[in-house]
C-alpha cells in the first residue's frame, strides 16, 4: 500500500522513511566490527599491525592481499581438526536434547500421569539455576567415571544444561496443538508414540528449528564447558579454544585471529540462513502460550 492509501484506510505507516533509516544505521554500524575483521583476515603480519584496517579500504591497490594467514591457520595453526572436533561436539549435543525434549515436551503436554505438574514445575525451576554452580559437582563424578576428556561426557553435560529450556519451549508449542486431531487419531487407532511421530513432530517443526538454532550457536561458540570438560589437548580440542589459545600465545598476530575467526564463523552463519525462515515463528510460538 502507498502512504496515501494507508492514511485513507486508517493503518499506520510503518514503513516511512525514519524507519528505514534508522534499520540502514544500525545494520552499517553492526557490521563494521565484521568488516574489520573481515579486511585484517587478509592483509600480511606487517600492514596488520602497523596500520588500521580502515587504510586497507581507503587504498586497496597499495595494500598486500594475501590468503597465507588462512592457510597458516588451517595448517600449522590445527584450525581445521578442531573445526571438525566442534562438529563432532555440535551436532550431536544439537540432535540428542532436541529429541528428547521433544518427547518430554509431548508427554508434559498430551499424557495424562501423576506427578506431571510437580515434574513440569521442576523443569521450569532449572532454568534459573546457573551453569557455573553445577561445573564442580560434574566434574567430579566426570572424573569417577572417566568421562573427562571424551565426547561423550560433553555431549551429555550440554544435552543437560539445555534441556530444561528445550523442553519449556517445546512445551508452550506442543500444548497449543489442536486437541481434535488427537482424539482423531486415537479414534482410529493411534498409539501416542503414532502420534507423536505422524502429528506432533511435523507439525512442531518451527519450534524445533527455532532451538536447534539457539543450541547449535550454543554449543559451538562454548568455552567454558568445553574447556572444563574436554581439555586442551589437540585430539578433542575445539575452536573456541584454539581461538582462545592463538589470542593467549600469540595476542599480537591480529592477523591470523582474524582468519581464525572468519573460519569458525562459517558454519554458524550458514545454518541461521538455512533456517531463519522458521527462527521468530518457532521463537514466538514457544515462548507466548495464549
Amino acid at each position: 500500500m502507498t502512504a496515501r492509501t494507508l492514511r485513507r484506510t486508517g493503518m499506520p505507516n510503518r514503513g516511512g522513511w525514519p524507519v528505514k533509516l534508522s534499520v540502514f544505521l544500525i545494520v552499517v554500524l553492526w557490521t563494521i566490527p565484521s568488516l574489520g575483521l573481515l579486511v585484517s583476515s587478509f592483509r600480511p603480519a606487517s600492514e596488520a599491525t602497523a596500520t588500521g584496517w580502515w587504510t586497507a579500504l581507503f587504498s586497496p591497490l597499495a595494500t598486500d592481499w594475501t590468503f597465507a594467514n588462512y592457510a597458516n591457520v588451517l595448517g600449522k595453526g590445527g584450525m581445521f581438526d578442531a573445526f571438525v572436533n566442534s562438529l563432532i561436539v555440535t551436532i550431536p549435543a544439537t540432535v540428542i536434547p532436541i529429541t528428547l525434549a521433544a518427547f518430554a515436551a509431548y508427554a508434559f503436554a498430551w499424557v495424562k500421569f501423576r506427578g506431571r505438574a510437580f515434574l513440569f514445575a521442576v523443569v521450569v525451576g532449572l532454568l534459573v539455576v546457573p551453569l557455573q554452580m553445577s561445573l564442580v559437582p560434574l566434574l567430579r563424578i566426570y572424573q569417577a567415571t572417566g568421562l573427562t576428556g571424551s565426547f561423550l561426557g560433553i555431549w551429555l553435560a550440554h544435552t543437560g544444561f539445555g534441556l530444561p529450556l528445550a523442553i519449556y519451549l517445546l512445551y508452550n508449542y506442543i500444548s497449543q496443538l489442536p486437541k481434535d486431531i488427537f482424539e482423531s487419531a486415537y479414534i482410529d487407532g493411534a498409539t501416542p508414540f503414532t502420534a507423536f511421530t505422524r502429528l506432533v513432530l511435523p507439525l512442531s517443526y518451527p519450534a524445533l528449528a527455532a532451538f536447534a538454532i539457539f543450541q547449535f550457536l550454543w554449543v559451538w561458540n562454548d568455552l567454558l564447558v568445553a574447556l572444563v570438560f574436554l581439555g586442551t589437548t589437540s585430539d578433542v580440542s575445539v575452536l573456541t579454544i584454539q581461538l582462545a589459545t592463538l589470542a593467549g600465545t600469540r595476542g599480537e598476530s591480529i592477523h591470523l585471529l582474524s582468519a581464525a575467526a572468519f573460519v569458525s564463523m562459517v558454519l554458524p552463519v550458514v545454518v541461521f540462513l538455512a533456517l531463519q525462515r522458521f527462527f521468530v515463528r518457532g521463537l514466538l510460538a514457544g515462548s507466548v502460550k495464549g
